[in-house]
């Protein structure tokens, strides 16, 4: 009942906004996040002299929060860890966090112990000492589904509804391109260039700007659910949005994985790997199987190291099989 009452409020705030009414903000701002000076300083160091994201440096003062607290209940100063205490804080995460989340846990008490190094708090750099589990970036290949089900997927969406335009075109548009799920939701109407053709992509994480063909097919489906699919009366300038009020922009990578999974089922297609990186994947395994040049599948797909984009070979088997030596007798 609550998320219903809910639910009808931001709809009649979206209506009381449409027709002109200035209303506050429905969810206030949270104040921002007080930092200890020597975490703020911390943190300054990190996003200056090393370039690290917000996203990556706030899940770095997390974990220092914690190991700060065991330091605490220790009776011991941030600035004077032994390496028994980040040993122990270590072990205590095992059973409670996945390999990778403890590697980056690691990652982030190094960084802090080379700022304390830099910062001349400490004598000795003992960053290196510390040792975590280990995790290769491509130890496991990319979930791409095969090219087949793919297809299968878009020919099940059911294009005679708003829903339905908008779902092809944003699957297409997915599978067409590499794009993820931060990439695809990230599209603005002003990114769409029809005069020349083009269209502007924004990668999240590098940042990096790409401009892609507007092939055939992506401008039909895109003017198709533009006309004929997306709300009229929405004020967001993004190319995809939801189709009940107050009609804002996707905003969480479920959703667009709650559409490939509908869709996905009505082709009866199944399978672990229906995330919503999936036809990320599915694109790059493609394209390495036709041949394309890795260094051009890596520039679409905005990978800053070609280690990222060799994964993908390892799961491009048609190439795969040419490479294999006849079992002796």
């Amino acid at each position: 009942m609550r998320a219903g009452v809910r639910s009808a409020l931001q709809a009649w705030g979206w209506g009381l906004r449409a027709c002109g009414a200035t209303l506050p903000s429905w969810i206030p701002e949270r104040p921002a996040e007080r930092l200890t000076p020597l975490l703020a300083a911390f943190a300054n160091h990190r996003r200056v002299y090393r370039g690290v994201v917000p996203g990556s440096i706030a899940r770095d003062v997390s974990t220092l929060r914690e190991f700060f607290n065991l330091l605490k209940t220790r009776g011991r100063a941030t600035t004077r860890p032994k390496l028994s205490d980040i040993d122990d804080y270590i072990l205590s995460m095992r059973g409670k966090y996945a390999r990778r989340t403890i590697e980056r846990a690691c990652h982030s008490i190094r960084a802090y112990l080379r700022f304390l190094k830099v910062e001349g708090l400490v004598r000795h750099d003992v960053a290196k000492s510390v040792i975590g589990p280990r995790c290769r970036r491509s130890e496991r290949p990319p979930r791409a589904l095969a090219w087949s089900d793919v297809r299968a997927i878009l020919r099940a969406v059911d294009r005679r509804s708003p829903t339905g335009r908008r779902d092809y075109a944003l699957l297409l548009l997915m599978a067409s391109y590499g794009l993820g799920s931060g990439e695809a939701r990230g599209l603005l109407l002003d990114d769409i260039d029809w005069a020349n053709g083009e269209l502007r992509v924004r990668r999240p994480k590098t940042r990096r700007e790409i401009r892609l063909p507007l092939l055939p097919a992506i401008s039909s489906a895109l003017v198709a659910y533009l006309k004929s699919g997306r709300p009229r009366h929405t004020t967001s300038r993004a190319v995809f949005v939801q189709l009940h009020a107050p009609y804002g922009a996707l905003t969480a990578s479920a959703a667009i994985r709650h559409v490939l999974v509908k869709h996905a089922r009505a082709a009866g297609v199944e399978g672990p790997f229906l995330g919503s990186h999936a036809l990320r994947h599915s694109h790059a395994t493609r394209q390495i199987e036709l041949g394309t040049p890795q260094a051009v599948v890596g520039d679409i797909l905005g990978h800053r190291s070609p280690h990222s984009t060799s994964a993908y070979v390892r799961v491009a088997l048609d190439r795969l099989r040419t490479l294999s030596l006849p079992v002796p007798r």
